[in-house]
């Protein structure tokens, strides 16, 4: 938001060009980490957190910049565009870790380096300021509070799917209970200062306008009903479906990034065409169907065994993609269409703002799903497994008492704790088969997988019922609204706004 603020004030394509240098250099120091230990994860946090700045400073202002170099009546098209570019890199990204993370992770980091020069020369020589910057005031007070805020609430969610106690998860624990409410506190603060000064972060005043409103509010809910579900997807590929099927542990990240490839493809595809279509017809159909159409394949997902037919979930996920790439190009040209010219940077970076914010809180409420769900019968089927293949009955239920966000970070990172849990005090009275069985890369994964997929239910009722409560938001924003134009509620359907 407060980068998106700055572009008004001192020119969005000066801090879109800013953003491309500030995300190449950090990517370059990120590369060179000397340190280990605890220092060295301090260095990458904190150049992690530098480049997340200068990603902010693209991402807020991106869309401004499209919005005011195209008429209302392209303004849908652009944006799809300039949304599967981001698609399309972001899944390149992925490939690309997936190959180069093995080799050296610094590649990971390094990878960017390129990328980002050419982004700061193309910006730089290409692009052109067109908007009018407004002098005002940074409003630091506001800053200070909304950042407080959010970053207690990402803490107390980061130790709230962590085990407390004998509870399997901490949402119960004082220090989670505190965090949180000091978060929500500050949050509170946030916004009455905001009410109070004269050149705010958050131009509260924006809320007044139908179509920004519930156009951001279902962009909220979109990215509380995606964000932590497809870390999921992910998990139960990488973690469970490709171990199953002989894929070695050191590249499933790989191939869990090609295999969510059809989802990618389905957003490639009905991005550009549906925000095409809504620069015609209005956003407000093609963003509810979207949601719509994303409860259903979340639905059909959800009926799918753990050891599924890729083809079925390969279409499913083209189903996904297709209705997110639907939701997004029309919603997000649904709200910059509403914005007045001199608050695109700051409303852009508003609607952003609560993107990220959803795909945090996601994550929580997934994480947090997931464990309940794995904790109602995880013990039970890891002791009968183990107890199946010779361990002895104590050891079994010594084991069985991981807890279950344990469980979902050795799934992601494809380890499997068995020789570590059962210990080889137990492992060297079995035999050598036995032996070989249980640390092998399937056991682990067969393991789990009903308690998994009783966990996954839950994540799925969740995200239908998020996408369901965002296509009535959507729906919601009224007819077709373009700030500074006659109003378009008039005009015939299917007539182009001029």
């Amino acid at each position: 938001v407060s980068l998106g603020r700055l572009g008004d004030m001192f020119g969005r394509v000066k801090i879109y060009n800013l953003g491309f240098v500030i995300y190449t250099a950090a990517s370059l120091v990120l590369t060179v980490d000397w340190l280990s230990g605890r220092e060295g994860a301090t260095f990458l946090i904190v150049f992690r957190i530098v480049q997340g700045i200068g990603a902010a400073c693209l991402l807020a202002n991106s869309a401004a910049i499209i919005t005011d170099a195209f008429p209302a009546n392209q303004r849908g098209m652009a944006l799809g565009i300039n949304n599967i570019v981001g698609v399309s890199g972001m899944f390149v990204g992925l490939v690309l870790g997936g190959i180069l993370a093995p080799i050296n992770w610094r590649l990971v980091f390094l990878i960017s380096v390129p990328v980002g020069l050419f982004g700061t020369v193309w910006a730089y020589l290409k692009l052109q300021e067109i908007s009018t910057p407004r002098r005002a005031r940074i409003d630091w007070a506001g800053n200070v509070a909304f950042a407080l805020g959010l970053i207690l609430i990402m803490v107390s969610i980061t130790y709230g799917i962590r085990p407390y106690g004998s509870s399997t998860t901490g949402w119960g624990s004082p220090r989670v209970i505190v965090l949180l409410a000091c978060g929500v506190a500050s949050l509170l603060v946030f916004a009455i200062v905001e009410r109070r000064t004269p050149d705010p972060m958050f131009r509260l005043p924006l809320f007044k306008i139908r179509a920004f409103t519930f156009g951001t509010l279902s962009t909220f809910l979109s990215a509380v009903a995606r964000g932590g579900l497809m870390f999921m997807l992910i998990i139960w590929l990488q973690g469970i479906w490709l171990p199953q099927h002989g894929y070695d542990f050191t590249r499933t990240p790989l191939y869990a990034g090609i295999y969510m490839l059809p989802l990618t493809l389905g957003m490639l595809l009905a991005g550009p065409t549906s925000g095409y279509l809504s620069d015609r017809f209005g956003a407000r159909g093609f963003a509810t169907g979207g949601m719509i159409g994303t409860a259903i394949s979340f639905g059909l997902l959800a009926l799918l065994p753990v050891d599924f037919a890729y083809p079925l979930f390969g279409l499913f996920l083209f189903m996904i993609g297709v209705s997110m790439g639907m939701f997004a190009s029309p919603n997000r040209a649904g709200v910059m269409n509403s914005l007045p010219p001199g608050d695109r940077g700051a409303g852009g970076g508003m609607n952003q703002t609560f993107q990220n914010s959803a795909q945090v809180l996601s994550v929580g409420v997934f994480f947090t799903l997931m464990i309940l769900g794995l904790a109602s019968n995880l013990p039970h089927a890891m002791t009968s497994g183990l107890e199946a293949h010779g361990v002895p009955a104590a050891a079994a239920q010594h084991a069985a008492h991981l807890p279950p966000v344990s469980i979902l970070f050795a799934a992601f990172l494809g380890y499997n704790p068995i020789r570590h849990l059962l210990g080889g005090s137990v492992l060297v009275h079995l035999p050598a088969h036995t032996q070989a069985v249980l640390t092998g890369r399937s056991f682990f994964p067969q393991l789990i997988s009903a308690p998994f997929r009783n966990g996954l239910h839950e994540a799925f009722a969740f995200a239908i019922a998020a996408c369901l409560v965002a296509a009535v938001a959507s729906w919601s924003r009224g007819m077709r609204y373009i700030d500074s134009e006659p109003a378009l509620e008039t005009l015939p359907a299917g007539q182009p706004a001029k």
